[in-house]
């Protein structure tokens, strides 16, 4: 039952425009809900409460005011968001409202519309950023059923997605609790080992309180060493080497895909000199947080640090034992080290002193052998719900176009009462 009747939003809908009042204090802060982009992005179909508010003067002086039941679009930064005003609100220049102008079910068009996102996109205009504008969208053209088909598409999809829903929040939740699980299993290995029955000694940590008696707890200065990278901004090159900066860091074993800026021969020379340079089984520890995160150099291929990255080496200790350690347990240790501290990043004194429980090596071997066969099986599952989570939203998409291009009769479909 494909639905013949199609026009233009313009027939159906007012577009408004919004905008932004001065910064004047009379403006902000009142009982009217301001929308922007973000907000809409944010809502779960309706949006009531925004992060920002106008008095009367500021909405009435700087932007418009639509009723509830008007749909509020994102036309910029991104294109797409949308959502259904639960209340009468006002809104920013990055969205713009489309009011009912004839009686129609807002439900069945927020579904129309929330599938054309990548639509609505590619009209989208602009050299610095794209938006959309309010012609494109007046003239975008939508299907239009009778009010009363209309009812039923949107109450099959209400009952319909309402299931994708619930079953996404269950594959989300399990993904969470793997991650919780996994978290508490790198705890109890390094700072308990891979023996169950094991004699401990309490130790005064932030971070955990007792250890193995046989290991010891040392400042991780004793063991380790850091060299911090200091130097010149180097020219930036669109191929060459790659230089690791602070966001390219992710935890676990490091990534060079990820790093983003590549120097010539000539900067590769001068940044990555004999003492700077990473190597395999390095930890290169990015600093630039409030606590920091450590990736296992486990490549021969040549890269260099950017500020505020770090290299931690060591002749006789397994370093991705201390990898792990660095990502987990080390966390509230190097928390409480920087209270009162002006800086976001983690300071080099801080990270010298931080206590290290250390097992012989043959145990930090048996620790990290017992880690890497449980993220071997974490890394697979956390795939698989991953990819289910893709899968229940490609549904999501595919059941809305269908509904609402007539091409599922939802009377006789799964999914409604009637």
């Amino acid at each position: 039952m494909i639905l013949e009747q199609s026009m233009p939003l313009r027939r159906i809908f007012r577009v408004v425009n919004g905008g932004t009042p001065a910064a004047a204090d009379e403006n902000w802060g009142g009982p009217i809900p301001w929308a922007t982009p973000i907000d809409v992005g944010a809502a779960d179909r309706t949006i009531a409460r925004t992060q920002r508010t106008l008095t009367s003067l500021g909405a009435r002086t700087g932007s418009r005011i639509v009723p509830e039941g008007s749909l509020i679009l994102s036309t910029r930064a991104p294109i797409g968001y949308v959502a259904i005003s639960d209340t009468e609100l006002a809104f920013n220049q990055g969205c713009r409202a489309l009011v009912p102008a004839v009686p129609l079910d807002i439900r069945f068009f927020y579904y129309q519309l929330s599938s054309a996102a990548p639509r609505l996109q590619s009209l989208g205009q602009g050299s610095t950023f794209q938006e959309l504008s309010s012609d494109a969208l007046e003239n975008y053209v939508v299907h239009v059923p009778e009010l009363d088909e209309q009812r039923r598409i949107a109450d099959f999809l209400d009952v319909e997605l309402s299931h994708l829903a619930a079953l996404e929040r269950a594959r989300r939740r399990q993904r969470d609790l793997l991650a919780e699980r996994w978290q508490a299993t790198v705890t109890k290995l390094v700072t308990r080992g891979a023996d169950d029955k094991v004699d401990i000694r309490k130790v005064e940590n932030p971070a955990f309180d007792a250890i193995p008696a046989s290991w010891s707890l040392v400042p991780l200065k004793r063991r380790w060493r850091i060299i911090d990278c200091k130097h010149r901004t180097p020219t930036y090159v669109a191929d060459g080497y790659p230089v690791v900066s602070p966001g390219d860091v992710t935890p676990g074993r490091l990534d060079l895909t990820r790093a983003h800026r590549f120097v010539g021969k000539d900067d590769f020379r001068d940044l990555a000199d004999d003492l700077r340079r990473p190597r395999r089984g390095d930890i290169v520890y990015s600093r630039n947080a409030s606590v920091g995160i450590a990736a296992y150099v486990d490549t021969d291929d040549p890269f260099t640090m950017g500020q505020d990255v770090c290299r931690i080496t060591s002749a006789d200790q397994n370093q991705l034992y201390l990898t792990h350690f660095l990502n987990s347990v080390a966390t509230p240790q190097l928390e409480q080290m920087q209270i009162g501290s002006t800086f976001s990043r983690v300071n080099i004194g801080a990270l010298l002193e931080l206590q290290v429980p250390c097992p012989p090596r043959p145990e930090q071997d048996r620790i990290v052998a017992r880690l890497d066969e449980g993220q071997r099986r974490v890394d697979s599952l956390h795939g698989l719900l991953t990819e289910q989570i893709a899968l229940i939203a490609e549904r999501r998409q595919a059941l809305i176009t269908v509904a609402t291009t007539g091409q599922i009769d939802v009377r006789t479909a799964r999914g409604t009462d009637e």
